[in-house]
């Protein structure tokens, strides 16, 4: 039934690696800095719920919220992980 046209093949004009890698590096630090939020909200949500110390498990919060928006923008993950060790040392202090 599809013998009826001619295959017609696009070819791409230039070498776009450059914007490949580009668009990779941002995915890579997008999923980063998105499982380090996740991470730092499950643990603010455990301060909660386990110690029932919700003062400073919105505390943890906004923190996490304020070091993924520092992430997203420097492309680095130092604050977020200090902030995941943070939360744990708020939970280890039950």
């Amino acid at each position: 039934m599809a013998d009826h046209a001619e295959v017609e093949y696009a070819t791409a004009t230039g070498n776009d690696y450059k914007e490949h890698e580009g668009t990779y590096a941002s995915f890579v630090r997008l999923a980063t800095v998105g499982s380090l939020l996740v991470i730092n909200i499950v643990i603010a949500l455990g301060v909660g719920g386990v110690i029932d110390h919700w003062l400073e498990a919105v505390g943890l919060l906004v923190l996490a919220v304020l070091t993924g928006l520092i992430g997203l923008a420097t492309g680095s993950n130092v604050p977020s992980v200090i902030v995941v060790l943070l939360g744990l040392l708020a939970l280890a202090m039950k």
